[in-house]
């Protein structure tokens, strides 16, 4: 199954929160280490649960969740 552009997206940036949280484990820069690793990688999960969505509603309450999980990453 073809996964779109937003899955696509979203795991990248999951990928890339990864490794930026390993280097800066490394460095010991543990402050918000945890909620940027939880929310970045939330918006990944909350797409691809709601691209199995049964109804619309389902759909659009996941994509919402991931939408407030990426601004509060950005922030």
């Amino acid at each position: 199954m073809l996964e779109s552009v937003i899955q696509q997206k979203s795991l990248k940036f999951a990928l890339e929160i990864i490794h930026l949280y390993i280097k800066l484990q490394k460095q010991q820069v543990y402050m918000l280490l945890k909620q940027l690793l939880q929310s970045r990688t939330s918006i990944g999960v909350n797409v691809k649960e709601a691209s199995g969505g049964q109804i619309r509603k389902d759909f659009l309450a996941k994509m919402y969740i991931a939408y407030k999980e990426a601004r509060k990453t950005k922030y």
